[in-house]
């Protein structure tokens, strides 16, 4: 697959300590969201980005930040129960990754709306704690963006993500 992209594979210690840092700003959940949407525009690229809480009890996600509000506002939930991404993502903890729309097509009911803004592949981080997941963080490009390589650098810095799943899911 030929690419144009020129995204890094390595995560700088610079990037992974201005996000602890991050933690430590009243703004919560604020603060981090946007932190990490900036940093993984830098480090891995996209240009839809999301972040999903997961609600095991109804196999639901929930959006709570999102780059694009219009089109894929907070508040919005998307059913996942019986579907092979949500096993995947949800249940068994697995990134899922499609380097090409036809994966979009296959397990996203948005398809055509992402295939408008031109975005043909996706990388869904599931957020995990203590042998469960929380969440996800989402990042959506071009056709043939995201390789493997993107998958560790997403878990390393969906990580942050924790703490403000956990404290919406205790809410």
């Amino acid at each position: 697959m030929n690419q144009v992209n020129d995204v890094h594979a390595d995560l700088p210690q610079q990037d992974v300590h201005a996000l602890a840092l991050t933690l430590r700003d009243p703004q919560q959940p604020h603060a981090i969201f946007n932190a990490i949407d900036a940093l993984t525009a830098r480090v891995i690229g996209h240009r839809l980005f999301t972040i999903m809480a997961f609600d095991p009890s109804t196999f639901e996600v929930e959006r709570l930040h999102s780059n694009m509000p219009v089109l894929y506002p907070p508040g919005g939930r998307k059913k996942k129960a019986q579907t092979s991404w949500g096993k995947q993502v949800l249940t068994r903890r697995e990134v899922f990754r499609s380097a090409t729309p036809d994966g979009i097509r296959e397990h996203f009911d948005d398809h055509e709306t992402m295939a408008e803004l031109g975005l043909g592949s996706i990388l869904n981080i599931p957020i995990a704690y203590d042998g469960s997941c929380v969440g996800t963080m989402n990042l959506t490009h071009v056709d043939g963006w995201y390789r493997e390589e993107h998958e560790a650098m997403g878990l390393t810095i969906g990580s942050f993500l924790v703490a403000a799943l956990l404290e919406h899911r205790r809410r």
